[in-house]
Protein backbone atom coordinates (compact mmCIF):
# COMPACT_ATOMS: atom_id res chain seq x y z
CA UNK A 1 0.00 0.00 0.00
CA UNK A 2 2.73 2.46 1.02
CA UNK A 3 4.76 1.48 -2.05
CA UNK A 4 1.80 2.17 -4.35
CA UNK A 5 1.12 5.52 -2.70
CA UNK A 6 4.78 6.50 -3.05
CA UNK A 7 4.77 5.50 -6.72
CA UNK A 8 1.59 7.51 -7.34
CA UNK A 9 3.07 10.54 -5.56
CA UNK A 10 6.26 10.38 -7.64
CA UNK A 11 4.22 10.11 -10.85
CA UNK A 12 1.97 13.00 -9.85
CA UNK A 13 4.98 15.14 -8.93
CA UNK A 14 6.62 14.45 -12.30
CA UNK A 15 3.43 15.41 -14.16
CA UNK A 16 3.15 18.64 -12.16
CA UNK A 17 6.76 19.56 -12.90
CA UNK A 18 6.43 18.63 -16.57
CA UNK A 19 3.31 20.79 -16.99
CA UNK A 20 4.84 23.67 -15.05
CA UNK A 21 7.99 23.62 -17.19
CA UNK A 22 6.11 23.37 -20.50
CA UNK A 23 3.64 26.10 -19.60
CA UNK A 24 6.26 28.62 -18.53
CA UNK A 25 9.58 27.95 -20.21
CA UNK A 26 11.50 27.62 -23.44
CA UNK A 27 12.28 23.89 -23.46
CA UNK A 28 14.31 23.20 -26.59
CA UNK A 29 17.05 25.58 -27.70
CA UNK A 30 18.13 23.12 -30.40
CA UNK A 31 16.18 20.51 -32.33
CA UNK A 32 16.95 17.03 -31.07
CA UNK A 33 16.15 15.19 -34.31
CA UNK A 34 18.62 14.61 -37.15
CA UNK A 35 17.40 16.41 -40.31
CA UNK A 36 19.98 14.63 -42.46
CA UNK A 37 17.91 11.50 -41.96
CA UNK A 38 14.61 13.35 -42.31
CA UNK A 39 15.47 14.81 -45.69
CA UNK A 40 16.60 11.42 -47.00
CA UNK A 41 13.20 9.87 -46.34
CA UNK A 42 10.88 12.85 -46.85
CA UNK A 43 12.02 13.60 -50.42
CA UNK A 44 10.94 17.24 -50.28
CA UNK A 45 10.48 19.35 -53.42
CA UNK A 46 8.84 22.53 -54.68
CA UNK A 47 5.34 21.05 -54.29
CA UNK A 48 5.78 19.90 -50.69
CA UNK A 49 3.30 21.34 -48.20
CA UNK A 50 4.72 20.39 -44.80
CA UNK A 51 3.33 20.34 -41.25
CA UNK A 52 6.08 20.13 -38.63
CA UNK A 53 6.30 20.49 -34.87
CA UNK A 54 8.48 23.56 -34.36
CA UNK A 55 10.72 22.55 -31.46
CA UNK A 56 13.68 24.94 -31.80
CA UNK A 57 13.08 25.65 -35.50
CA UNK A 58 16.47 24.32 -36.66
CA UNK A 59 14.93 21.56 -38.75
CA UNK A 60 12.26 23.81 -40.23
CA UNK A 61 15.13 25.87 -41.64
CA UNK A 62 16.90 22.71 -42.80
CA UNK A 63 13.81 21.62 -44.75
CA UNK A 64 13.58 25.13 -46.21
CA UNK A 65 16.77 24.41 -48.17
CA UNK A 66 14.71 22.05 -50.36
CA UNK A 67 12.49 25.03 -51.34
CA UNK A 68 9.13 23.45 -50.45
CA UNK A 69 5.92 25.29 -51.26
CA UNK A 70 5.22 25.90 -47.56
CA UNK A 71 6.26 24.82 -44.08
CA UNK A 72 3.69 25.14 -41.30
CA UNK A 73 5.56 25.15 -37.98
CA UNK A 74 3.14 24.21 -35.20
CA UNK A 75 3.86 24.17 -31.48
CA UNK A 76 1.65 24.36 -28.42
CA UNK A 77 4.47 26.22 -26.63
CA UNK A 78 4.65 29.77 -28.11
CA UNK A 79 8.21 30.20 -26.81
CA UNK A 80 9.39 27.64 -29.34
CA UNK A 81 7.87 29.64 -32.18
CA UNK A 82 9.35 32.80 -30.67
CA UNK A 83 12.76 31.20 -31.10
CA UNK A 84 12.06 30.34 -34.74
CA UNK A 85 10.83 33.89 -35.37
CA UNK A 86 14.09 35.34 -34.06
CA UNK A 87 16.06 33.12 -36.43
CA UNK A 88 13.83 34.08 -39.36
CA UNK A 89 14.18 37.78 -38.55
CA UNK A 90 17.98 37.49 -38.47
CA UNK A 91 17.95 35.75 -41.84
CA UNK A 92 15.61 38.40 -43.26
CA UNK A 93 17.97 41.09 -41.93
CA UNK A 94 20.46 39.64 -44.42
CA UNK A 95 23.66 39.55 -42.37
CA UNK A 96 25.10 36.07 -42.07
CA UNK A 97 27.83 37.05 -39.59
CA UNK A 98 25.25 38.27 -37.07
CA UNK A 99 23.18 35.12 -37.52
CA UNK A 100 26.23 32.94 -36.94
CA UNK A 101 27.36 34.91 -33.91
CA UNK A 102 23.94 34.65 -32.27
CA UNK A 103 23.16 31.04 -33.11
CA UNK A 104 26.52 29.61 -34.13
CA UNK A 105 28.61 30.94 -31.26
CA UNK A 106 25.64 31.39 -28.93
CA UNK A 107 26.46 35.02 -28.13
CA UNK A 108 27.00 38.43 -29.73
CA UNK A 109 28.84 41.41 -28.30
CA UNK A 110 26.09 43.65 -29.71
CA UNK A 111 23.16 41.34 -28.94
CA UNK A 112 20.85 44.11 -27.69
CA UNK A 113 21.59 46.38 -30.64
CA UNK A 114 20.97 43.53 -33.09
CA UNK A 115 17.74 42.56 -31.36
CA UNK A 116 16.30 46.07 -31.32
CA UNK A 117 17.19 46.53 -34.99
CA UNK A 118 14.78 43.73 -35.89
CA UNK A 119 12.30 43.84 -33.00
CA UNK A 120 9.56 45.52 -35.06
CA UNK A 121 9.56 42.56 -37.47
CA UNK A 122 8.53 40.17 -34.72
CA UNK A 123 4.97 39.25 -33.64
CA UNK A 124 3.86 40.66 -30.27
CA UNK A 125 4.21 37.37 -28.35
CA UNK A 126 7.74 36.97 -29.72
CA UNK A 127 8.67 40.50 -28.68
CA UNK A 128 7.28 39.86 -25.18
CA UNK A 129 9.44 36.78 -24.81
CA UNK A 130 12.70 38.23 -26.15
CA UNK A 131 12.30 41.57 -24.41
CA UNK A 132 12.72 39.55 -21.22
CA UNK A 133 15.18 36.89 -22.42
CA UNK A 134 17.51 38.51 -24.95
CA UNK A 135 20.30 38.44 -22.35
CA UNK A 136 20.58 34.72 -23.14
CA UNK A 137 23.03 35.87 -25.84
CA UNK A 138 25.25 37.84 -23.45
CA UNK A 139 28.80 36.48 -23.56
CA UNK A 140 29.54 38.29 -20.30
CA UNK A 141 26.76 36.43 -18.49
CA UNK A 142 27.40 33.53 -16.15
CA UNK A 143 26.57 30.88 -18.76
CA UNK A 144 28.19 32.75 -21.68
CA UNK A 145 26.02 31.09 -24.33
CA UNK A 146 22.41 30.92 -25.47
CA UNK A 147 22.82 27.14 -25.60
CA UNK A 148 23.00 26.89 -21.83
CA UNK A 149 19.61 28.60 -21.44
CA UNK A 150 16.12 27.19 -21.72
CA UNK A 151 15.40 24.13 -19.62
CA UNK A 152 17.30 21.63 -21.79
CA UNK A 153 20.21 24.06 -21.98
CA UNK A 154 20.23 24.42 -18.19
CA UNK A 155 20.65 20.65 -17.80
CA UNK A 156 23.43 20.68 -20.41
CA UNK A 157 25.19 23.45 -18.49
CA UNK A 158 25.02 21.53 -15.19
CA UNK A 159 26.37 18.36 -16.79
CA UNK A 160 29.19 20.09 -18.68
CA UNK A 161 30.30 21.98 -15.55
CA UNK A 162 30.36 18.62 -13.79
CA UNK A 163 32.40 16.95 -16.55
CA UNK A 164 34.85 19.84 -16.69
CA UNK A 165 35.40 19.54 -12.94
CA UNK A 166 37.53 16.43 -13.49
CA UNK A 167 40.61 18.50 -14.33
CA UNK A 168 43.06 16.94 -16.78
CA UNK A 169 40.68 14.05 -17.49
CA UNK A 170 38.26 16.56 -19.01
CA UNK A 171 40.44 16.97 -22.11
CA UNK A 172 39.21 13.57 -23.28
CA UNK A 173 35.90 15.27 -24.10
CA UNK A 174 37.64 17.61 -26.52
CA UNK A 175 39.70 14.76 -27.95
CA UNK A 176 36.48 12.87 -28.66
CA UNK A 177 34.95 15.77 -30.57
CA UNK A 178 38.10 16.00 -32.70
CA UNK A 179 38.29 12.26 -33.45
CA UNK A 180 38.35 11.38 -37.14
CA UNK A 181 37.61 7.64 -37.04
CA UNK A 182 35.37 5.25 -35.14
CA UNK A 183 38.42 3.46 -33.76
CA UNK A 184 39.62 6.73 -32.23
CA UNK A 185 36.18 7.40 -30.81
CA UNK A 186 35.96 3.97 -29.18
CA UNK A 187 39.39 4.33 -27.62
CA UNK A 188 38.64 7.77 -26.20
CA UNK A 189 35.17 6.78 -25.01
CA UNK A 190 36.63 4.03 -22.85
CA UNK A 191 38.48 6.77 -20.96
CA UNK A 192 35.42 9.01 -20.72
CA UNK A 193 32.82 6.46 -19.69
CA UNK A 194 33.81 6.26 -15.99
CA UNK A 195 33.61 10.06 -15.77
CA UNK A 196 30.26 10.24 -17.56
CA UNK A 197 28.53 7.83 -15.22
CA UNK A 198 29.93 8.90 -11.89
CA UNK A 199 27.53 9.06 -8.92
CA UNK A 200 26.31 12.60 -9.54
CA UNK A 201 25.52 12.28 -13.26
CA UNK A 202 23.88 8.87 -12.72
CA UNK A 203 21.70 10.38 -9.99
CA UNK A 204 20.85 13.50 -12.04
CA UNK A 205 19.72 11.58 -15.13
CA UNK A 206 17.11 9.69 -13.10
CA UNK A 207 15.52 12.71 -11.42
CA UNK A 208 11.95 13.65 -12.44
CA UNK A 209 12.85 17.35 -12.64
CA UNK A 210 15.79 16.62 -14.94
CA UNK A 211 13.61 14.56 -17.26
CA UNK A 212 10.85 17.19 -17.22
CA UNK A 213 13.36 19.92 -18.12
CA UNK A 214 14.63 17.79 -21.00
CA UNK A 215 11.06 17.48 -22.27
CA UNK A 216 10.64 13.79 -21.38
CA UNK A 217 7.06 13.10 -20.25
CA UNK A 218 6.11 10.27 -17.90
CA UNK A 219 4.64 8.08 -20.69
CA UNK A 220 8.03 7.95 -22.36
CA UNK A 221 9.69 7.06 -19.07
CA UNK A 222 7.14 4.27 -18.68
CA UNK A 223 7.88 2.97 -22.19
CA UNK A 224 11.61 2.95 -21.49
CA UNK A 225 11.24 1.18 -18.15
CA UNK A 226 8.92 -1.44 -19.66
CA UNK A 227 11.01 -2.14 -22.76
CA UNK A 228 14.58 -1.52 -21.64
CA UNK A 229 16.32 -3.64 -19.02
CA UNK A 230 17.94 -1.35 -16.46
CA UNK A 231 15.49 1.54 -16.93
CA UNK A 232 16.34 5.17 -17.66
CA UNK A 233 20.01 5.09 -16.69
CA UNK A 234 20.79 2.00 -18.77
CA UNK A 235 18.79 3.40 -21.70
CA UNK A 236 20.61 6.75 -21.70
CA UNK A 237 24.08 5.28 -21.13
CA UNK A 238 23.67 2.66 -23.87
CA UNK A 239 22.24 5.16 -26.35
CA UNK A 240 25.08 7.57 -25.63
CA UNK A 241 27.69 4.86 -26.01
CA UNK A 242 26.21 3.89 -29.38
CA UNK A 243 26.15 7.39 -30.81
CA UNK A 244 29.65 8.23 -29.55
CA UNK A 245 31.29 4.98 -30.67
CA UNK A 246 29.26 3.75 -33.67
CA UNK A 247 28.44 7.02 -35.50
CA UNK A 248 31.15 9.39 -36.73
CA UNK A 249 31.26 12.37 -34.39
CA UNK A 250 33.22 14.85 -36.49
CA UNK A 251 30.02 16.44 -37.86
CA UNK A 252 27.83 15.68 -34.85
CA UNK A 253 26.79 19.22 -34.02
CA UNK A 254 24.04 18.04 -31.65
CA UNK A 255 26.43 16.86 -28.95
CA UNK A 256 29.12 19.42 -29.74
CA UNK A 257 26.88 22.37 -28.94
CA UNK A 258 25.90 21.03 -25.53
CA UNK A 259 29.45 20.03 -24.61
CA UNK A 260 31.04 23.26 -25.90
CA UNK A 261 28.24 25.83 -25.81
CA UNK A 262 28.79 26.66 -29.48
CA UNK A 263 29.14 25.26 -32.98
CA UNK A 264 32.02 25.65 -35.40
CA UNK A 265 31.75 26.78 -39.02
CA UNK A 266 32.33 23.18 -40.12
CA UNK A 267 30.20 21.46 -37.48
CA UNK A 268 26.83 23.18 -37.28
CA UNK A 269 23.26 22.88 -38.57
CA UNK A 270 22.81 23.59 -42.26
CA UNK A 271 21.02 26.88 -41.61
CA UNK A 272 24.27 28.18 -40.08
CA UNK A 273 26.43 27.38 -43.11
CA UNK A 274 27.23 30.46 -45.16
CA UNK A 275 26.77 28.69 -48.49
CA UNK A 276 23.10 28.08 -47.60
CA UNK A 277 22.30 31.60 -46.45
CA UNK A 278 21.13 33.01 -49.78
CA UNK A 279 18.56 30.28 -50.40
CA UNK A 280 17.24 30.60 -46.84
CA UNK A 281 16.93 34.35 -47.31
CA UNK A 282 14.97 33.88 -50.53
CA UNK A 283 12.63 31.27 -48.97
CA UNK A 284 11.73 32.69 -45.56
CA UNK A 285 8.26 33.79 -46.69
CA UNK A 286 7.41 30.10 -47.10
CA UNK A 287 7.44 29.51 -43.30
CA UNK A 288 4.27 30.02 -41.26
CA UNK A 289 3.96 29.58 -37.48
CA UNK A 290 1.03 28.52 -35.30
CA UNK A 291 0.78 28.36 -31.51
CA UNK A 292 -1.48 25.36 -31.46
CA UNK A 293 -1.85 21.61 -31.23
CA UNK A 294 -1.63 19.66 -34.48
CA UNK A 295 -5.35 18.90 -34.26
CA UNK A 296 -6.39 22.52 -33.77
CA UNK A 297 -4.08 23.59 -36.58
CA UNK A 298 -5.72 21.12 -38.98
CA UNK A 299 -9.21 22.13 -37.88
CA UNK A 300 -8.46 25.80 -38.51
CA UNK A 301 -6.30 25.31 -41.61
CA UNK A 302 -7.78 22.46 -43.65
CA UNK A 303 -5.80 21.50 -46.71
CA UNK A 304 -4.00 18.78 -48.60
CA UNK A 305 -0.65 18.38 -46.84
CA UNK A 306 2.09 16.24 -48.34
CA UNK A 307 4.26 15.74 -45.23
CA UNK A 308 3.78 15.58 -41.46
CA UNK A 309 6.81 15.61 -39.14
CA UNK A 310 5.37 14.64 -35.76
CA UNK A 311 8.55 14.15 -33.69
CA UNK A 312 7.68 12.02 -30.63
CA UNK A 313 4.61 13.74 -29.19
CA UNK A 314 2.31 10.80 -29.91
CA UNK A 315 4.02 8.85 -27.12
CA UNK A 316 2.48 11.35 -24.72
CA UNK A 317 -0.94 11.40 -26.40
CA UNK A 318 -1.16 7.60 -26.47
CA UNK A 319 -0.83 7.49 -22.68
CA UNK A 320 -2.55 10.68 -21.48
CA UNK A 321 -5.14 11.43 -24.18
CA UNK A 322 -5.93 8.44 -26.40
CA UNK A 323 -9.11 10.18 -27.61
CA UNK A 324 -6.99 13.17 -28.70
CA UNK A 325 -4.63 10.79 -30.48
CA UNK A 326 -7.54 9.25 -32.39
CA UNK A 327 -8.78 12.72 -33.32
CA UNK A 328 -5.33 13.80 -34.50
CA UNK A 329 -5.09 10.80 -36.83
CA UNK A 330 -8.58 11.42 -38.15
CA UNK A 331 -7.64 14.99 -38.98
CA UNK A 332 -4.31 13.94 -40.54
CA UNK A 333 -6.13 11.55 -42.87
CA UNK A 334 -8.75 14.18 -43.72
CA UNK A 335 -6.01 16.69 -44.59
CA UNK A 336 -3.64 14.42 -46.50
CA UNK A 337 -3.72 12.50 -49.77
CA UNK A 338 -2.57 9.06 -50.90
CA UNK A 339 1.22 9.07 -50.66
CA UNK A 340 1.44 11.78 -47.99
CA UNK A 341 4.43 11.00 -45.79
CA UNK A 342 4.41 10.96 -42.00
CA UNK A 343 7.66 10.90 -40.00
CA UNK A 344 7.60 9.94 -36.32
CA UNK A 345 10.01 9.08 -33.54
CA UNK A 346 9.35 7.29 -30.27
CA UNK A 347 10.91 6.18 -27.01
CA UNK A 348 9.38 2.81 -27.85
CA UNK A 349 11.13 0.24 -30.01
CA UNK A 350 8.07 -0.17 -32.27
CA UNK A 351 4.84 1.51 -33.41
CA UNK A 352 2.79 0.45 -30.40
CA UNK A 353 1.85 4.10 -29.80
CA UNK A 354 -0.14 4.20 -33.07
CA UNK A 355 -3.72 2.91 -32.73
CA UNK A 356 -4.17 -0.44 -34.47
CA UNK A 357 -7.04 0.84 -36.63
CA UNK A 358 -4.81 3.66 -37.88
CA UNK A 359 -1.99 1.34 -38.93
CA UNK A 360 -4.18 -0.35 -41.53
CA UNK A 361 -4.37 2.95 -43.44
CA UNK A 362 -0.59 3.39 -43.52
CA UNK A 363 2.36 1.79 -45.29
CA UNK A 364 5.57 1.56 -43.23
CA UNK A 365 9.18 1.18 -44.37
CA UNK A 366 10.99 -0.56 -41.48
CA UNK A 367 14.01 -1.74 -43.48
CA UNK A 368 14.76 1.84 -44.50
CA UNK A 369 14.12 3.51 -41.16
CA UNK A 370 15.84 0.90 -38.99
CA UNK A 371 19.06 1.27 -40.98
CA UNK A 372 18.91 5.06 -40.84
CA UNK A 373 18.02 5.06 -37.15
CA UNK A 374 21.33 3.36 -36.38
CA UNK A 375 23.13 6.31 -38.02
CA UNK A 376 21.15 9.02 -36.23
CA UNK A 377 23.61 11.56 -34.82
CA UNK A 378 21.36 12.33 -31.85
CA UNK A 379 20.88 8.70 -30.89
CA UNK A 380 18.45 9.15 -27.99
CA UNK A 381 15.21 7.80 -29.48
CA UNK A 382 14.07 4.19 -29.34
CA UNK A 383 12.80 4.11 -32.94
CA UNK A 384 12.19 6.03 -36.16
CA UNK A 385 9.15 5.47 -38.39
CA UNK A 386 8.17 6.60 -41.88
CA UNK A 387 4.61 5.99 -43.02
CA UNK A 388 2.73 6.75 -46.22
CA UNK A 389 -1.01 7.27 -46.40
CA UNK A 390 -2.65 4.56 -48.51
Amino acid sequence: MVKNLTKALVSHTHDLMFNMVHNRCLIYNVCWEDPRIDRQVLDLNGESNIVVLTSAGCNTLDYLLDSPAAIHAVDVNPRQNALLHLKLALIERDCFDDLFAMFGLGSHERFREIYFSLRKRLPPYTRNFWDDKIQYFDRAGKKQSFYYHGTSGAIAWILTRYLLSFGTKSHFIFDLLDAQTLDEQKEIYQKIEPILWHKFSSWLVKQPMTLAMLGVPRPQIRLIKEQYKGGILAYVSNKLKHVWTEVLIRDNYFWRVYLMGSYTRDCCPNYLKEENFEILHSNIDRVYTYNSTISDFLKNNPGSYSHFVLLDHQDWLAWHHPEALQEEWRLIFENSRPGSKILMRSASNDVCFIPEAVRSSLRFFPDLTEALHRQDRVGTYGSLHLAEVL
